[in-house]
């Protein structure tokens, strides 16, 4: 064998080795439960009891997801570069396409060409949107408020809320018809409120009992650093910088009394996430342990619980595993375990759980989102009222190369 011939194997072995070594990344989105207005992507209007894995096109062209939002019968998409694709029931304009149109597939809101969008919210009938020049558009059902444009008009296109014009609004959430905005800045981080206040989840009066469709600060929180929000149903929720929980709006299970102003919990524990469901609400901590406010762990929906208070416990069915991501939907929960499973429990009627059935679960089961467990590099979890998305990003060698 030649020199030449000697080189061009030895350059034909490195590259095999490159080849064979270098794991290529492939991006798969999962979705199961409620689908009768589209929102599960499956071209199907039906609900589904196992993960449907989707081909859609139209969204993965875009890029990489960055995070998904699920309302009560939609979805919002946001990829790494800024782009939004909307799809599921869009009967109050909260697609954002300019029509009250449901879209099977995802479809770009076309609004936001020219904009980069950094953070995505989605209510029941309304959606939220950050733009990177810290500015908050909003679309949907306004009939209560929760739009924040200072009236009560519904929108099928994005619209700016003018209240923030002046102010550095870093994320949005969307409850069942109320939101909350958290801005950054001068005199510090602000939670604000508006849409319907009937259960005190604005926060922004002890006496409030009525919508207001003009942000307001949220009383309360003066002095303290909150770095997340979260709402869903007529609950919020807030989380500090030093890991404190403050909850606000309608009694949580077991617990008949609304709190009108922001509670903190007491607790010694110290949380990294929350996720609010209808009746509940899931904490993380950065140990990685499960704790559920609001109904016990045996709690079936719509039983009613013994207790006159809401109850903060142990999520203890995770085999001595950490979990790293929760998600909430209306009575049902899911998280993402360290071992990259991804596990389901609570009201099952729609076949959010994607176990199989419409079974209710009191304890968290794995849902199997296909093989190659060993080459999941990440895993996100979104819980939309009775609906579930997985975005699951793998790792896949190419076989060898012949020479």
């Amino acid at each position: 064998m030649s020199e030449r011939d000697g080189a061009v194997d030895e350059s034909r072995q490195e590259i095999a080795t490159a080849t064979a070594t270098a794991a290529a990344e492939e991006e798969e989105i999962w979705s199961w439960g409620a689908g009768t207005d589209g929102q599960l992507g499956t071209w199907r209007l039906e609900d589904e009891h196992l993960p449907q894995l989707l081909r859609l096109p139209s969204l993965t062209s875009l890029g990489p997801i960055s995070m998904l939002a699920c309302g009560g019968a939609h979805v919002i998409a946001l990829t790494s570069g800024g782009k939004v694709l909307t799809w599921g029931r869009g009967t109050s304009g909260q697609l954002g396409h300019g029509d009250t149109l449901n879209s099977l597939s995802p479809k770009p809101v076309s609004f936001f060409h020219d904009c980069v969008i950094t953070h995505v919210a989605a209510g029941w009938s309304h959606s939220g949107f950050v733009s990177d020049t810290s500015s908050l558009f909003t679309c949907g059902d306004g009939s209560f408020g929760q739009l924040g444009h200072s009236d009560n008009t519904s929108h099928c296109y994005p619209a700016k809320v003018s209240y923030f014009a002046n102010k550095h609004v870093k994320m949005v959430a969307c409850g069942m018809r109320h939101s909350l905005v958290l801005s950054t800045g001068f005199p510090g981080n602000q939670v604000h409120a508006f849409g319907s206040g009937k259960r005190g989840q604005l926060g922004v009066s002890s006496d409030l009992t009525k919508s207001i469709n003009l942000p307001r600060v949220v009383s309360g929180l003066e002095g303290v650093e909150i770095v997340r929000i979260s709402a869903n149903g007529d609950h919020s929720a807030a989380l500090s910088a030093n890991g404190e929980l403050f909850t606000w709006g309608r009694g949580f299970q077991g617990c008949t009394t609304d709190a009108r102003t922001p509670q903190r919990l007491d607790s010694a524990v110290s949380f990294r996430e929350i996720a609010l469901g209808w009746n509940h609400a899931l904490q993380l901590t950065g140990d990685g342990e499960v704790f559920m406010l609001g109904k016990t762990l045996n709690h079936q929906p719509g039983k009613p619980t013994d207790s006159s208070e809401a109850i903060l416990e142990k999520v203890p069915d995770f085999e001595g595993l950490r979990v790293l991501k929760i998600a909430a939907g209306a009575e049902h929960s899911a998280a993402v375990t360290e071992n990259g499973e991804v596990r389901t429990w609570g009201w099952g009627e729609h076949g959010q759980l994607g176990h199989g059935s419409a079974a209710d679960r009191t304890k968290p089961q794995v849902v199997n989102l296909g093989s190659g467990y060993e080459q999941i590099k990440d895993i996100e979890v979104y819980c939309g009222s009775g609906f579930t998305f997985a975005v699951v990003t793998r790792k896949h060698l190419p076989p060898p190369l012949i020479t």
